[in-house]
């Protein structure tokens, strides 16, 4: 006899979806078919969907979420729902987590977690439906992941392909997924929209300067989140707020202008720094004994996320999007304004369970001039991982798959020749055996060859970052291993905090840092490094001036947020003055020195 189905009018009560239940039911029930689900946010898909599809399939039932919090969000929250316990029936799996027992008929994953397992296990044994959510943000994996799943129905026929989003073009996804001249067939959901309230309130200041957001800007946010946050109190004292910043540092610059201005106010962060257990926190509402809460975020809790409570959303209108150097043939991410449809979708977490107000930091007639949707990441990134996943894939180039959009042309041909010159791939771009070791790493091919000439072997990955405390000051230090393996990080944390490394049992005598190479560090320290000791002397600060001059591999990027500080290493008599000039207050390093 087999295990109990889901309880799908239990799991779907009180949710605008349950009226889609029987259509959605219907669609799926034909072995492999394809179906495009159109709904606004808060109606429910993410945790009736999959429920539907398990009591409809056979097999296991894969979901996938673009972050790591909404994975474990969603597998807990359907847990709750069908009153078992997480992992039994409902599990998850990200990047050093798993909780997911052999029974378990639904998993939430990543979509990277997935594009790994796509080629360990080209045919999915054991699935029988997967469920991409949130493709509206076109992420690098979700359009690889559409292209392959496309490409595995000729071997899979019974495979159930599921693409979910609250705005989407949903012909575009039907064609893409057509199977015998059949397209997939759109459920669509419709809700009575909650009213929402949009005001603005824009900065006399631009928002953008020469080091990026301006810190007037970030005051300005801070203060429009505090009045309004203020004044929705005094009308429901149960509001919670959200507010929206492009970054990590723009958040922690807000939480701390925050925790001034509202004092009786409980201020979280929430990016991808942050632990499990906080961003958990975050999202998971108060009691109402608990004090009001403020919750700022970059675009973790744009979609997949229903943070309870929520009534008033803070826009700063600013988002971060990758685009490629191609004089150093390497990605990184730029500040820009925030498309319309994810403003869209910003304002739509005030309105998921009541009516609520936007707060928008910026002009109408910018949101107005903004582009309708957010570039693609296919269309803008660096694609040299991406071009080895397909070659692994037997598509070198991503030739003869069906693609939303294809990758650039130009794009394709640096990526392809970046691998050649790695041995990645041949000349006709298929892969080689050094490229079968390199896409079995989680990292970018050109890390991922480095460590491998460095060790000559796999070794186990660790986190790519590191968070440790510095022995002498306790300041908060992170350390991201771009060579990425146990035996690189030992040797990292050797030279650069051999405190850390006699606490940890590791060797850490000139003899055995003599034998270490460079290794290639990327090391972000504080914005404002706490150095040297207030009431030290010169002398003393001398000796512990390491942070400021922590070397990185040549001609490899490296992002230096701490300064040089005047008397730090020149044994001057005052350890807190600044110098005036590079390397004349005597630093170790004057090429690497930046003045304050």
């Amino acid at each position: 006899m087999g295990a109990p189905g889901f309880d799908v009018e239990t799991i779907s009560r009180g949710l605008a979806f349950a009226d889609a239940v029987d259509d959605l039911a219907a669609a799926v029930r034909p072995a492999g078919a394809n179906v495009v689900v159109v709904a606004p946010p808060g109606t429910g898909k993410t945790t009736v969907v999959p429920a539907v599809l398990a009591d409809a399939v056979r097999g296991r039932v894969i979901v996938t979420q673009p972050r790591r919090i909404a994975v474990r969000a969603a597998a807990r929250r359907l847990a709750q729902l069908d009153r078992t316990q997480l992992g039994t029936r409902v599990g998850f799996s990200v990047r050093g987590e798993r909780v997911l027992g052999p029974a378990a008929r639904v998993e939430f994953v990543t979509p990277g977690l997935l594009l790994r397992r796509l080629l360990a296990d080209p045919e999915l044994d054991g699935v029988s439906a997967v469920v991409l959510d949130e493709v509206h943000e076109r992420q690098l994996d979700t359009d690889l992941l559409l292209a392959l799943l496309a490409d595995l129905r000729a071997l899979r026929e019974d495979l159930t392909a599921v693409v979910m989003s609250a705005t989407l073009d949903a012909e575009r996804y039907a064609d893409l997924l057509e199977t015998t001249g059949r397209p997939a067939r759109v459920v669509r959901v419709e809700a009575p929209a909650h009213p929402l309230t949009v005001r603005w309130e824009p900065c006399p200041t631009p928002r953008l300067d020469a080091r990026g957001v301006s810190r007037a800007f970030l005051d300005h946010v801070a203060g429009s989140a505090a009045r309004a946050h203020s004044q929705e109190l005094a009308a429901d004292a149960t509001t919670d707020a959200l507010v929206f910043l492009p970054g990590a540092a723009e958040v922690d610059h807000v939480v701390a202008a925050l925790s001034r201005l509202a004092p009786k106010t409980e201020v979280l962060a929430l990016h991808g720094r942050v632990d499990a257990a906080a961003q958990d926190r975050a999202i998971s509402g108060r009691r109402h004994d608990q004090p009001p809460r403020i919750v700022v975020s970059t675009a973790l809790a744009e979609s997949s996320l229903t943070v309870p409570g929520v009534r008033l959303v803070v826009d700063a209108g600013l988002a971060r999007e990758p685009r490629v150097d191609r004089a150093r043939a390497m990605a990184g991410l730029i500040t820009l304004a925030c498309s319309k449809a994810t403003a869209v979708q910003r304002a739509g977490r005030a309105t998921r369970q009541a009516p609520g107000v936007v707060v928008r930091c910026y002009e109408e007639r910018t949101h107005a001039g903004a582009a309708d949707h957010l570039t693609p990441e296919i269309v803008s990134s660096e694609l040299s991982a991406a071009m080895l996943l397909l070659a692994a894939w037997g598509t070198p180039g991503g030739n003869g798959l069906r693609w939303l959009d294809p990758p650039p042309a130009a794009a394709v041909a640096d990526a392809t020749a970046v691998l050649r010159s790695l041995g990645a791939v041949d000349a006709e771009g298929r892969i080689t055996q050094v490229g079968r070791r390199l896409v079995a790493m989680p990292l970018d091919p050109r890390w991922g060859a480095r460590c491998w000439k460095r060790h000559g072997r796999t070794a186990p990955p660790v986190p790519p970052r590191s968070s440790l405390l510095h022995p002498e000051t306790s300041a908060l230090v992170e350390v991201t291993s771009v060579g990425c393996c146990v035996r690189c990080e030992r040797d990292g944390i050797r030279r650069r905090l051999p405190g850390v490394a006699r606490r940890r049992g590791w060797a850490t005598s000139r003899r055995v840092r003599r034998r270490q190479p460079a290794l290639p560090e990327r090391v972000q320290m504080p914005w404002r490094w706490p150095w040297p000791p207030r009431g030290r002397s010169g002398s003393h600060a001398a000796s512990r001036a390491r942070p400021t001059s922590w070397p990185t591999a040549r001609g490899l990027p490296f992002r230096r947020t701490a300064r040089c500080w005047g008397g730090v290493a020149g044994g001057g008599s005052s350890g807190s003055g600044r110098g005036a000039d590079r390397g004349r207050h005597g630093c170790r390093d004057p090429r690497r020195c930046v003045p304050a």
